[in-house]
């Protein structure tokens, strides 16, 4: 029984940002998010701005949406924070058709994807045993 409680003692409270409908595929987004994962929030919006790609400016406003939710409902220290997690996943996808020769048709697919942006702070790691 006591083992639970300090189990619930320990679980942290995780700040979230949701952008849904971000005009890009899972494809082209998952590199993006995977480089910024484990990083300081700082540091990580930094990476955003000087990247080359068009999606991460959507990403970069996630992640200051997650930024500004950490201060003002948790009162985090925002120096403090680290991307714990970054994913997204398949959102609708938009079909249009463009003409092609001798009456046919060929489809353009432009799809749509979440991306969840979750912070936390770093946890203080414990020592146990006698080695230093």
């Amino acid at each position: 029984m006591s083992n639970k409680k300090k189990n619930k003692e320990i679980k942290e409270k995780v700040v979230r940002s949701v952008n849904k409908n971000v005009r890009s595929s899972v494809r082209k987004l998952n590199p993006i998010l995977k480089a910024i994962v484990g990083k300081k929030v700082d540091i990580a919006l930094r990476d955003l701005t000087f990247s080359d790609k068009r999606i991460s400016k959507d990403i970069k406003k996630t992640i200051s949406s997650a930024i500004a939710n950490a201060e003002n409902n948790y009162q985090y220290d925002i120096d403090n924070l680290i991307v714990k997690e970054a994913f997204c996943g398949k959102q609708i996808v938009m079909k249009r058709f463009r003409a092609r020769a001798k009456g046919r048709a060929a489809p353009i697919l432009k799809p749509y994807s979440n991306v969840t942006i979750i912070l936390s702070e770093p946890r203080k790691m414990e020592r146990h045993g006698t080695k230093s």
